[in-house]
């Protein structure tokens, strides 16, 4: 407790100090004890108007004051007794707070007194006016003081006070009271007193040179003087008032005077002397004495610092004990003195060098030295140190400006010769801040308590700014770092808000500074194994990588950790054991890294972090294209050489065609860093083929084409002799390796010489997809070798350039009739290639099938379908026998081979057997009974070897399960498989929304959607399939056209969809009844919805064709089929407003079926159905008679109603008869009645529709629907 209170004591007093000349103040704590009785007061009585908190004997000095002024006035009195009226007045004024006070009546000037109470004022515009006036009066006093020939006339009175030798004799009374009214002022507490009272002492002892510097030092002393009885807060404030004291008289400039007019004068060693000994009463003085002795210093000549304050009494013990008591103002006083005078002396003793230097103070046992007072200089917080400035202004005398640090740090990331020049300054420069870093802000700041750690990172604030860049890793040091990150992982930690402020300063520091941001990434990263952020939990270098907008900066980046990665740390230097780590690093890395395999260490983990980072930085670039493809290459680069080759001799080799020095790092890579390589490469290439997109033409060589850049450069590479590739291939990937590269060589040659051809797109869809592919027989050995002969060959037929057809035999197609498709092959390559592809590859898959579905074959499709409906787990068990008994069965009861989930132990439904087909049978393709003009085989034009490769991942993932006993990972595999093939039918969708394939594609994801087993990750799936079907299918632009399209094929869709929408949901009869409905619920619902969609998006399709009436006959049927069920079976859960729906949207359907709802509305089985039927005729009957008709249309609803008129009157009188038991459903009828009678009137038909209204149902009428039937008999009257 006792260090803070000093510390803010010491903080008012620096305050106090600074602010008394420039006004500004602040309001410190008025004082606690005030005085409670006033004294009375006498004409030129200085006593009168003081107010002193504390004083020597202050009782017996108000009886001395009291006498003295008896003494002095009688005199005056008898001499002038002419004006007897005149001191009673003045005595009055005074007496009662006046502000004038006259010697001798009117032989001097006026001086009010009243200013004094504006010198405490917190404003700083009234203490400067107050001290204005102050010192205008009293210098007019003063100099008609000395103009007085009878001197002793108006000071009378002060040869008893004299007596006390205050060496004022020559000052009037005036400028007396005022000099000793101010010394008590400057310590009062009372809100700005201090700041005021001690800016009035400087101007006036300035100005009025009668005022002796001994006196005054002598009354500072006398008037301010800590007695035995005070207290707290009295010795406080007498300790700073001569603090304030001797301030003031060092900025007056008397000193500098009194030297000068006198180099042996004795007050500049008393005043030194003075300053020392009151510093060594309270800490918390230290530092703004040493503050008023510099202030000194700075104006006197560097003669008289030498022999007059380097002189003083004690500084020089003051100076000896300063080390070891932690004394860091004796540091700052000897620095400062030192800089001024430009010379040693041995009166520093051990604080200072002698001869002084800076590489001599800056060495380690120096600062070992000194390492109490750079502790202990923390008594201050939260403010710095002055000493802390003075000592980084003598480490980093020059700051470095912006240009210099780049070159400087630019230079410094190159392997430098010996021979190198440099200056030497530079040099000493970091060796000394080096041994700053590790003594003081490591060794003394860092490693000790709270208060230190905070002071360390307010000192890294003051380096920072003179800095240069070069420097960053001597300061962000490992253990600062460390540090760091310890107490930012801990958000309760006292240090963390400092932490985020460090952070903070450091950000705004480099925020414009690419080399700056470059190094403190670096050293970020490179001392916390590249986990910074995640140590941290924050966001600092992901920002900061963020910031990068400029092509130097970024290449200045990739340099930078280019070098990171290469250069081995301590460790590196066993290459033998990679996972031997001996460095400082491995401690820490082996707790953070405890979870990864052993053979990635520290080293690993960093450069891992690099390898993701270097691509990275193109996130959030904004270049010009010509800028970011310069960056992409120098991306490419690192990745290539450090991913996929290795220097057979030494760790540097130099291409002299590429012109450029390649390093690789002297430890073996580990193979998951050569993984990543080659993973972010495919990623640099995928996100550059998007990139083209945007080109303006492909004619001529493509300077920005990136994948041609990388072949060449792959085959520069190659053909180094001490260059190799990081694994030797085996003689088929080597052969496919081959193949792959001089296709795209040929593929790129074509793209350039086609011009605007259509054939752009492909070409250079396929030549980044045969990229992906060398990449990828790289990455995993021996499984993509016959993928890639297989893609060579269907370049080769899918253009037939002379070029591209010069080949072996043995990649000969032969042009038979059995030869399978082009596009058959491309597919089923394509399929093969999707399951253990990396994302990039995926992306250039998905390009090609963009560029070639327009051609797909419908026996391709079916095979991208087959996979999303194949499933490991068997649908169900069933007997074989009964196959062909269920067959029959599958097309009049179920749709799309729906599975029920009531009772599937018990007896299973034919829709089982179209799906135990498909999944069994890995040959056999859907029997297509969605669409009969596909029922026939569709795999008579594929050969076994072409179905083999179709269904090489099937069989991998079926093997798999085998072997391990277990469908969870194969499941899990083939899930992701169907994902990405759904992917490609998605594009096939989104690029052929009119082809009549599209309803294909429906029905079988319609059927792959109804059929999911409800099983872990078929949810992501089940979602997958929904999201095409609304997207791409029911919501598209267009809808399938064409004669292609059967009308029995939509027949056949649209029974089985309205089937499917009028099946009830049955819950299963075991199990927890709780939880599982509500999943099958879910999932009933999501079916029904599909059921509805598909029956709105056929009906569309319907209509497109524009059939004949006679055409439609079955499709009204099937409706009509509905709507038995409907009102006979409690079994049909179909909802009227799904019907309603399908007669708003298609009216025709309901005009044809409005008979047939009239006459058997009122014979359904249930009031609840004969109030919905009610419903769907009112729906049909607004079609037939629109709002806003003309008189055409007036007709002819007219005549279409006319026809039901008989028949709407029979239902109206049956239900009206027979009113169902429920009030909402009698509501439904009167409103029936009510919207019939509308119609009726204004048709003009209310009179024969009354005539063919039986009497007892107008009777039922009457009595049921009272005023509304009364009123439509009144319209027919």
């Amino acid at each position: 407790m006792g260090t803070k209170r000093s510390s803010n004591s010491a903080e008012e007093v620096e305050i106090d100090l600074g602010e008394e000349f420039n006004g500004d103040a602040t309001v410190t704590q008025p004082s606690k004890k005030k005085k409670k009785n006033k004294l009375k007061e006498s004409d030129h009585s200085p006593a009168s108007a003081v107010a002193s908190p504390s004083s020597v004997k202050p009782m017996e000095r108000r009886k001395k004051r009291k006498a003295l002024d008896k003494e002095r006035h009688r005199p005056v009195l008898d001499d002038r007794e002419s004006k007897p009226k005149e001191v009673v007045a003045e005595k009055r004024a005074d007496e009662e707070g006046g502000a004038v006070v006259s010697s001798s009546g009117n032989a001097l000037p006026e001086f009010h007194i009243s200013v004094f109470g504006d010198l405490a004022s917190a404003d700083a515009s009234v203490r400067e006016a107050a001290v204005e006036t102050l010192v205008t009066e009293l210098r007019a006093v003063q100099k008609a003081y000395d103009r007085l020939e009878e001197k002793e006339l108006v000071d009378v009175g002060a040869k008893l006070e004299a007596e006390k030798d205050d060496g004022l004799k020559d000052c009037a009374p005036s400028v007396k009271y005022a000099l000793r009214r101010l010394i008590r002022g400057v310590s009062s507490s009372r809100e700005c007193a201090r700041q005021g009272f001690s800016l009035g002492l400087t101007l006036l002892v300035s100005t009025v040179p009668t005022i002796r510097v001994d006196s005054l030092l002598k009354l500072s002393v006398d008037l301010l003087e800590v007695s035995s009885s005070m207290k707290g807060q009295e010795v406080r404030d007498c300790l700073l008032g001569r603090l304030f004291a001797y301030g003031a008289l060092a900025r007056s400039g008397r000193l500098v005077k009194e030297w000068l007019s006198d180099k042996s004068t004795p007050y500049i060693r008393e005043f030194t002397g003075l300053l020392i000994s009151l510093s060594a009463k309270k800490r918390y003085l230290q530092e703004p004495a040493v503050s008023v002795l510099l202030d000194l210093v700075e104006k006197l000549p560097s003669e008289a610092v030498i022999s007059h304050v380097l002189g003083a009494p004690g500084i020089h013990e003051w100076f000896a004990g300063a080390a070891v008591s932690g004394n860091p103002d004796a540091l700052l006083l000897a620095l400062k003195i030192r800089e001024r005078i430009s010379g040693d002396d041995a009166v520093y003793g051990k604080l200072l060098p002698n001869p002084f230097s800076a590489s001599r103070f800056f060495t380690s046992e120096h600062l070992s030295y000194l390492s109490n007072c750079f502790k202990e200089s923390t008594f201050c917080q939260p403010r710095v140190h002055s000493v802390w400035p003075v000592l980084v202004k003598i480490l980093l005398p020059d700051p470095v400006l912006q240009d210099e640090d780049a070159a400087t740090f630019s230079g410094s990331l190159k392997k430098q010769k010996k021979g190198r020049k440099s200056g030497a300054s530079d040099e000493d420069t970091a060796k000394n801040l080096q041994c700053f870093v590790e003594v003081v802000i490591e060794g003394s700041l860092m490693s000790s308590s709270h208060d230190r750690k905070h002071l360390a990172f307010d000192v890294l604030l003051l380096l920072f700014p003179r800095m240069p860049a070069s420097f960053i890793p001597l300061v962000l040091s490992y253990k600062i770092v460390q540090g760091l990150m310890d107490i930012l992982s801990t958000r309760d930690s006292w240090l963390y808000k400092v932490a985020q402020h460090f952070l903070k300063e450091l950000s705004d520091w480099v925020r414009y500074d690419d080399v700056r941001r470059v190094a403190v990434i670096v050293a970020l990263q490179k001392h916390s194994n590249g986990k910074f952020d995640m140590n941290t939990q924050t966001k600092t270098v992901k920002n900061l990588l963020a910031e990068f907008q400029t092509e130097s900066g970024c290449m200045l980046f990739i340099q930078s950790l280019t070098n990171m990665f290469v250069d081995d740390g301590p460790a590196s230097e066993e290459p033998s054991d990679q996972s031997q780590t001996t460095d400082d690093n491995s401690e820490i890395g082996s707790n953070e890294d405890k979870d990864s395999i052993s053979a990635v260490g520290n080293t690993d983990s960093l450069k891992m972090w690099i390898v993701e980072s270097v691509p990275g930085i193109l996130k959030y670039l904004k270049l010009d294209s010509e800028a970011k493809f310069r960056v992409q290459i120098e991306i490419l680069k690192f990745l290539a050489v450090q991913g996929l080759f290795t220097a057979s001799l030494g760790s540097e080799v130099t291409s002299f065609e590429l012109q450029e020095k390649f390093r690789w790092p002297k430890a073996a890579t580990s193979t998951a860093l050569r993984r990543m390589c080659i993973e972010q490469l495919q990623l640099l290439l995928a996100s550059a083929q998007k990139g083209d997109g945007s080109r303006a033409s492909v004619n001529a060589v493509e300077p920005s084409d990136l994948g041609s850049y990388f072949v060449r450069f792959l085959c520069t590479l190659r053909n180094i002799p001490s260059v190799s590739l990081f694994r030797t291939l085996s003689d088929d990937d080597e052969k496919a390796f081959k193949k792959l590269q001089a296709m795209e060589t040929r593929l790129s040659r074509e793209e350039r010489s086609s011009g605007q051809s259509p054939d752009v797109p492909k070409l250079h869809a396929l030549r980044y997809l045969l990229i992906q592919l060398l990449l990828q027989v790289l990455l995993r050995p021996d499984e993509f070798a016959e993928a890639a002969s297989e893609l060579v060959i269907c370049c080769k037929k899918a253009f037939s350039s002379p070029d591209l057809l010069e080949s072996s035999g043995e990649d000969e197609i032969s042009g038979g009739d059995g030869a399978p498709e082009l596009l058959d092959v491309l597919v089923d390559t394509l399929l093969s290639l999707l399951p253990q592809s990396s994302a990039a590859m995926r992306t250039a898959i998905e390009q090609v099938f963009k560029h070639f579905c327009s051609n797909v074959t419908d026996d391709a499709l079916r095979r991208m379908l087959r996979v999303i409906k194949k499933d490991i787990k068997p649908a169900r068990h069933r007997n074989a026998e009964s196959e062909d008994e269920d067959d029959e069965d599958d097309e009049d009861e179920d749709f799309l081979g729906i599975e029920e989930d009531e009772e599937v132990d018990e007896a299973e439904t034919g829709e089982t057997a179209e799906t135990d087909d498909s999944e069994t049978a890995v040959g056999d393709l859907e029997s297509g009974r969605e669409i009969p003009e596909d029922s026939e085989e569709s795999d008579g034009g594929m050969d076994d070897d072409a179905m083999f490769r179709m269904d090489t991942y099937l069989a991998q993932i079926f093997k798999e399960r085998k072997n391990h006993g277990g469908a969870e990972t194969a499941h899990s595999q083939l899930v992701l498989f169907k994902l990405r093939v759904l992917s490609l039918l998605e594009i096939f969708l989104h690029e052929n929304a009119g082809k009549p394939q599209v309803l294909m594609v429906y029905s079988n994801l319609a059927q792959a959607f109804v059929n999911l087993h409800n099983v872990e990750s078929s949810d992501q799936l089940g979602q997958r399939i929904w999201g095409i079907l609304q997207k791409k299918i029911f919501k598209a632009k267009e809808h399938p056209k064409g004669e292609a399209i059967q009308l029995s094929s939509l027949e056949s869709l649209l029974e089985r969809n309205l089937k499917l929408a009028s099946k009830p949901f049955k819950r299963k009869s075991a199990g927890n009844p709780s939880k599982k409905p509500s999943a099958s619920w879910n999932r009933h619902k999501m079916i029904t919805s599909l059921a509805q969609n598909s029956t709105y998006w056929l009906l569309k399709i319907i209509d497109g064709r524009n059939f004949e009436e006679s055409e439609l006959q079955k499709v009204l049927d099937i409706f009509r089929g509905v709507m038995v069920g409907f009102f006979d079976s409690k079994k049909s859960q179909i909802k009227s407003e799904f019907l309603k729906e399908i007669f708003r949207r298609r009216p025709w359907i309901g005009q044809h079926l409005l008979g047939f709802l009239v006459e058997n509305c009122s014979s359904a089985k249930s009031d609840f159905r004969r109030v919905e039927a009610l419903n769907l005729v009112l729906e049909i009957l607004r079609s037939l008679v629109p709002p806003s008709a003309d008189e055409h249309q007036q007709e002819r609803s007219k005549k279409l109603v006319k026809n039901y008129l008989k028949k709407l009157g029979h239902l109206a009188g049956e239900m009206v008869k027979n009113m169902p038991k429920k009030q909402s459903r009698r509501a439904e009828v009167r409103k029936f009645c009510g919207r019939v009678f509308q119609i009726v009137s204004s048709l003009n038909l209310t009179k024969p529709f009354l005539k063919d209204l039986a009497p007892e149902a107008q009777a039922a009428c009457e009595s049921q629907l009272g005023e509304l039937f009364t009123n439509f008999r009144k319209i027919e009257r």
